[in-house]
């Protein structure tokens, strides 16, 4: 082995320390200018990847943004201009579609599965998955969960902490757990 494999392959002692040093004053210079510009302090990966490069990279509309700390699963199709917050799951095992100029909060599940049967019945049955559908202009309050098989209608608004079991219409504002609607938009378009 050589010099340089030895330095990736065992990096105790001082090139350990070295390093750590080197990170460590990476990450805080990043933070002080996060805070600087931003007013804002944002988990590591956030400091270092750009929202709007890893929207690109997942094949996201344009102008879409998704913070680093979101988990993204399967098949996921995001439209234009839609911001996906931080520490949300996008589940997408069963297919699942964001439409354009939504607002996704942080904290929000999103999932196209679930796996009650398969683990009730100890594995003989299969992950169940169901499509999920959110329209254009919605909003998902923080901390919403969206579950399989549910169509979110086009100028929606979802409360925060709202468990979405159904399919809510075009233009409706719902939330509470089961996800209940409220009320009106003037947003059915």
């Amino acid at each position: 082995m050589n010099h340089s494999e030895d330095a990736v392959g065992n990096l105790n002692g001082p090139l350990q320390d070295l390093l750590y040093d080197q990170i460590k004053d990476l990450v805080s210079w990043q933070m002080r200018e996060m805070l600087r510009q931003w007013n804002r302090s944002v988990p590591m990966g956030d400091l270092f990847l750009d929202r709007w490069t890893r929207a690109q990279q997942l094949g996201f509309g344009k102008g879409t943004s998704i913070y680093d700390s979101s988990v993204v699963l399967g098949d996921v199709k995001i439209g234009d201009n839609t911001w996906i917050g931080p520490f949300t799951v996008i589940d997408g095992s069963g297919g699942l579609t964001i439409g354009d100029y939504c607002s996704i909060s942080a904290g929000v599940h999103i999932y196209s599965h679930d796996t009650v049967d398969w683990a009730l019945s100890g594995g003989e049955k299969d992950v169940v998955k169901q499509a999920v559908t959110i329209g254009n202009r919605c909003y998902i309050g923080p901390h919403s969960i969206i579950s399989k098989g549910v169509s979110v209608g086009n100028g929606c608004v979802i409360g925060a902490n709202s468990f979405v079991n159904r399919n809510i219409p075009d233009g409706m504002m719902a939330w509470g757990s089961p996800c209940k609607i409220q009320g009106v938009t003037d947003n059915k378009k």
